[in-house]
């Protein structure tokens, strides 16, 4: 037999089966504490070399040009702050309630820019705190199905107390990413997890503390993170 008559013989190997990760207590407070140092990192690294852009003897353009980058940066700082206190902080006591309009504000805070733009058809009320922390990672994992930019829909599954969403993410190139779906179900490839895989690792924890699961599906060209 040939040595290609053999190898076409071989059986494919089977891609390995997803690992439940299990964290400790610290571990995960330590790894959602990476994550929202990340989403600080660049606006306060761009404040620090703006006010290095003032401290020079530049011209009038240069220091207007390093003051809008203050302003801006400081800005998005804010915002990014005020959207992780909501989504991963504690948010007052086990029981408590939070407004989705501040939650609507934080939002459009945290997500809105020249390429992303949010539609949000919830109504004004307040939900567990659980329930509005899902929504704002939902958003997070939709907002990442569409690297290049696009739209968010959120729409209401249900209502009152025990309210779900639907995200629909469209923009050029929408798709799952790979490692999503199993992060979100507990599970990983090797078991483990690092600082960029715990937020939807996180968020599968909020699903389940609410009695859901949240599911990724591509409709057409868009991607809809939904609870179910």
């Amino acid at each position: 037999m040939s040595g290609t008559a053999t190898a076409a013989a071989l059986p494919a190997e089977a891609s390995p089966s997803p690992k439940t990760v299990n964290l400790e207590g610290l571990d995960l407070a330590a790894l959602l504490c990476s994550r929202v140092c990340h989403d600080l990192i660049s606006p306060t690294g761009a404040i620090v070399n703006g006010l290095e852009v003032l401290e020079d003897d530049g011209d009038q353009e240069t220091k207007n040009f390093a003051l809008d980058l203050i302003k801006k940066s400081a800005r998005t700082a804010s915002a990014r702050l005020q959207f992780c206190r909501l989504a991963f902080g504690a948010a007052g006591s086990a029981t408590a309630q939070i407004d989705l309009g501040d939650a609507e504000k934080m939002a459009r805070g945290f997500i809105e820019d020249d390429k992303t733009k949010l539609t949000w058809h919830l109504a004004r009320a307040y939900l567990g705190k659980n329930r509005v922390k899902l929504l704002l990672n939902m958003l997070i994992i939709a907002g990442q199905a569409i690297p290049r930019g696009g739209m968010l829909t959120v729409d209401p599954i249900g209502s009152g107390d025990t309210m779900g969403f639907r995200i629909v993410a469209a923009g050029l190139n929408a798709r799952i990413p790979q490692a999503m779906p199993p992060l979100l179900a507990g599970s990983s490839e090797s078991g483990t997890i690092d600082a960029h895989a715990i937020q939807p690792y996180y968020t599968g924890l909020l699903a389940r503390a609410c009695g859901l699961s949240v599911r990724l599906a591509a409709e057409g060209e868009t991607i809809v993170v939904a609870t179910s």
